[in-house]
């Protein structure tokens, strides 16, 4: 992971102030100047090919968000206005950024997925890793073929396994339950049939009121999430295993979250060559994950015999049942108990999907081609319905993995800092007289290497594991290390959240604060109040998902969108104050075909 996922306050407030002045022109190829094309050729030098940003021209002026309630108008102009790019998106993949994304996401998408599902797996005895894995590549088959925003990584979430499994305890608990698998088919029906409604009535308008504010708190119950299931994994072992075994998976865990760290830290300091650094970023986290598997199997750790993935049979659904699941067979009464279970099904996508695309494309990444936020959320419901009828557990926008995506693709350039850089923290600092602070330069995001490959290519190699031979390679994959990776994206998470950023601002040194950090224009008081709400919303969802009422918890997650737009405008903030403690997460160019952005 080659930089945090969630940007700084204040470098996510800028580059959307400055979008919003320039996104007519500046994302409109029609308008591309040569040198901007030079600019962008240059800065992918040590990327070993040359992106390029040849594409189709838009005749058309940023497009006009469809009205509410006009039936499949938003689905037919995010068509529209993402076909013009469709050639470009392939053309685009030759390009070296790639490679790494492909290798990062497959390892940081398909081993959670199958992680989170350990606890469905094994309660349940109707999910297996072949239906993990083969969602994943369902997801990635259809949004990257199909869909109009191919940045954003779809899979198998914590969320979805946990209700699921709380759809299990509830359905099986009486005298005469129903068949889960098909209980669960016609949930997810119900659910597909509010993901088309919502998509044709263009409801995904309302995403404009959608803030850091939900983004931020949202993004920091899935780190907590990741922290936790790491630990479950660990502890799920102490009854299963020897002493030893669960020692020796604590150590790996361990391991493979200060290597990875390692990597990543390398990648910031100025040792080694740029090459190395951006190497180390690149492939930090997967030479971990494969050395820290491959100490499982040396010396005393072997003898140990630590707890490893489970695995069935290649291309073999769990318990040796059918793919079809005929869900039409299902008592009727059964049919309308399912329908509350799918709208809280759509409640949890409508927000986790569209938040994890609108992470993807957040306003601190440089952005070229439009969004499609209704057709999406379509197709996204076309996934959804295939699910219950293979009896996979559904896909859906993952996060940190989305947004670790578009970061793997960034193109990174020079530019020359001048003295009174405002992003220089150490403006105050008495430069070497060896150096002119003049010719100082440092590397900036220039471009991303917007395409449909990567997205692609990391689902393909889920459905190669389902093979029998990479079955079993994946089946010497140490628990501990799943426990590590979980860790270790989770602390990557927390540490670029928006209220990690603000917590570790008011504990500072005030005389190391650059003068130019937007919260100084913020009282200490209104930081801590802004927070603590957010912690309340993050308390909230994290403490009903340990409980019975854990099927309730996609409620409290929408629940953050009006608590922001009508509550906390009603607190002692003054509107310069909301407008650095929150802002919108996309730019302009993106929010243009949801109606823009909110202003309260």
């Amino acid at each position: 992971m080659s930089a945090p996922i969630s940007a700084t306050r204040d470098a996510r407030l800028n580059r959307s102030r400055k979008s919003s002045k320039s996104y007519d022109t500046s994302r409109d190829p029609t308008t591309q100047s040569t040198s901007a094309n030079e600019q962008s050729r240059a800065s992918e030098k040590d990327a070993l090919n040359d992106i390029s940003f040849r594409t189709p021209q838009r005749t058309s002026t940023p497009r006009q968000p469809p009205f509410l309630f006009g039936i499949g108008s938003g689905i037919v102009q995010d068509i529209r206005s993402r076909l013009l790019w469709y050639w470009s998106d392939w053309k685009d993949a030759y390009n070296y950024r790639v490679i790494p994304s492909i290798v990062l996401i497959f390892f940081a998408n398909v081993l959670p997925g199958i992680a989170f599902s350990l606890d469905l797996i094994e309660r349940t005895n109707q999910y297996g890793v072949s239906e993990v894995l083969l969602s994943s590549f369902m997801a990635s088959f259809i949004f990257s073929i199909f869909g109009a925003q191919p940045l954003c990584i779809a899979g198998v979430t914590g969320p979805i396994t946990v209700l699921n499994q709380t759809i299990y305890d509830i359905t099986q608990r009486g005298s005469n339950p129903p068949n889960y698998l098909h209980f669960v088919g016609w949930v997810y029906l119900w659910g597909a049939i509010l993901h088309w409604i919502t998509a044709a009535l263009n409801f995904c308008n309302f995403l404009k009121y959608v803030t850091l504010f939900s983004c931020d708190t949202f993004g920091f119950y899935v780190a907590w999430v990741y922290l936790q299931y790491g630990v479950q994994v660990v502890t799920r072992q102490f009854h299963s295993s020897s002493p030893a075994a669960y020692l020796t998976s604590i150590i790996l865990a361990l391991l493979m979250l200060a290597t990875s760290f390692l990597f990543q830290g390398l990648s910031r300091t100025t040792l080694f060559h740029r090459h190395v650094r951006r190497f180390f970023a690149d492939y930090g986290m997967p030479i971990s994950l494969v050395a820290t598997s491959g100490m499982a199997y040396w010396g005393r750790f072997n003898s140990a015999n630590p707890a490893t993935l489970p695995t069935g049979g290649a291309f073999t659904p769990a318990g040796g049942r059918e793919w079809l699941v005929r869900f039409w067979d299902l008592d009727g009464k059964w049919v309308g108990i399912a329908f509350p279970f799918g709208v809280v099904l759509w409640v949890l996508f409508f927000f986790d999907h569209n938040v994890s695309s609108l992470i993807a494309q957040g306003s601190q990444f440089p952005l070229r081609k439009p969004p499609g936020f209704h057709y999406d959320f379509f197709l996204l419901g076309i996934t959804t319905f295939i699910a219950g009828l293979l009896g996979l557990p559904a896909p859906n926008g993952l996060i940190p993995q989305a947004p670790i995506h578009t970061t793997s693709l960034l193109v990174m350039g020079q530019r020359r800092k001048s003295k009174d850089d405002p992003e220089d923290p150490d403006q105050t600092r008495t430069p070497s007289p060896e150096l002119d602070p003049s010719l100082a330069v440092r590397e900036v995001p220039v471009g991303v290497v917007e395409q449909r490959v990567s997205n692609l290519a990391q689902g393909s190699l889920c459905l190669v594991l389902l093979s029998g031979p990479f079955l079993h390679v994946l089946g010497l994959i140490p628990r501990g290390v799943l426990a590590g990776l979980f860790w270790y994206m989770g602390l990557d998470a927390l540490l670029g959240n928006g209220i990690t950023q603000k917590i570790l601002y008011l504990f500072r040194d005030r005389a190391l604060i650059p003068k130019n950090e937007p919260l100084n224009r913020v009282r200490k008081s209104r930081i801590m109040m802004f927070v603590a709400v957010q912690f309340v919303g993050f308390g909230a969802t994290f403490a009903i998902t340990q409980t019975v009422a854990a099927i309730g918890f996609p409620i409290l997650i929408f629940l953050l969108v009006p608590l922001r737009t009508l509550v906390v405008p009603r607190l002692p903030f003054t509107q310069e104050e909301l407008a650095v403690l929150d802002g919108p997460t996309a730019s302009p160019f993106t929010m243009e075909s949801v109606g823009g952005t909110h202003r309260s």
